[in-house]
């Protein structure tokens, strides 16, 4: 298998997710090449050197634009590598790795109908959550199959002693897509009427708002996790595919509320997880509604044995799947 694959520094949620399929198929028998595609021309040891202490990669590591070895498969992970994957040489059917619809990060613009075409390129998707395979089926024709979200439950994990006091939020303003902006308006409404209530903001370093908050900036797994146990609701808000905090929120006992929408609600099939209309007062609204709640505790406890069984490995296992299916003579 040949994954071309952009280069990313530490805690990149995409290739956090693409390389624990690429691990757990090595495991299965698959022999992996990762092939770095950096039209920038970043330096590949750099990356080479995170991919394996970070990501715990093992495979063979190259650089695309130095060609790439015959396989039986060449994955693309993302638009701009899916031009790599269409223009190689090497044999391999080749398949796209998809984890949300990239035209949508860009506004009307050359780069959003280069990202669009990518999906007209004849390949064979596998896609994060089913919303995106229906999608590009639907309007481009694709031949898709999908994966479902997986939880690192070893990571994240419901502290039964935890003292729930606060609302986390995943505010990270250089993904637009994550509605920060709609956030904050919120919680600016929820401070006013709840000033004793404690905010937990992550994702990135913020300046200030309108109401106080913890800071925590980009935090790693543990320091999630940490978060997560100190709360009792966790606002998570995607204007395109489902990001992974719902369920690591879950799993910690944490309720995830998350703005209402076909993208969410096909993959986020989870009865915990609360679902509230876009705007302010109806994502404040619903805020209050899991502080009010009489059965709090029982609640958390309850949601994060329901994810108990979403492992990566059953992700991991349809991506096998898939692949073998597509792949038959």
């Amino acid at each position: 298998m040949n994954w071309i694959i952009g280069p990313a520094g530490p805690g990149s949620g995409g290739h956090t997710t693409a390389f624990r399929i690429l691990n757990f198929l090595e495991k299965l028998g698959y022999r992996n090449r990762v092939y770095f595609y950096d039209p920038y021309g970043g330096d590949l040891q750099y990356f080479t050197d995170i991919a394996r202490d970070y990501y715990k990669l093992n495979c063979e590591i190259a650089n695309a634009r130095r060609g790439m070895k015959d396989a039986h498969a060449v994955v693309a992970t993302s638009w701009a590598s899916a031009y790599a994957a269409y223009n190689a040489k090497c044999s391999g059917k080749r398949f796209y790795f998809i984890q949300d619809f990239e035209p949508f990060f860009y506004p009307t613009s050359t780069n959003s109908l280069l990202a669009e075409n990518t999906y007209r390129m004849g390949f064979h998707g596998i896609t994060a959550g089913r919303w995106l395979a229906d999608k590009l089926t639907r309007e481009f024709g694709m031949k898709t199959d999908h994966f479902p979200f997986g939880c690192d439950t070893a990571q994240y994990r419901r502290s039964a002693g935890s003292e729930r006091k606060g609302i986390a939020f995943y505010a990270r303003s250089h993904t637009p897509r994550r509605a920060v902006e709609l956030g904050i308006l919120a919680l600016e409404i929820f401070a006013k009427r709840h000033p004793d209530v404690e905010l937990h903001l992550f994702g990135q370093h913020l300046g200030a708002l309108p109401f106080r908050f913890t800071n925590h900036g980009p935090s790693n797994p543990a320091k999630l996790n940490d978060i997560y146990n100190k709360c009792f609701a966790g606002l998570c808000l995607s204007l395109t595919n489902v990001s992974l905090v719902p369920y690591e929120m879950l799993a910690c006992g944490c309720i995830p509320i998350v703005n209402d929408g076909p993208q969410n609600r096909v993959v986020l099939e989870n009865a915990f997880v609360r679902f509230a209309d876009p705007t302010p007062i109806s994502l404040a609204q619903e805020l209050e509604a899991v502080m009010g709640a009489p059965d709090r505790e029982d609640i958390s406890r309850k949601a994060a044995e329901s994810v108990t069984l979403t492992s990566w490995d059953t992700a991991g296992a349809a991506v096998d799947a898939a692949l073998r299916r597509a792949l038959q003579p």
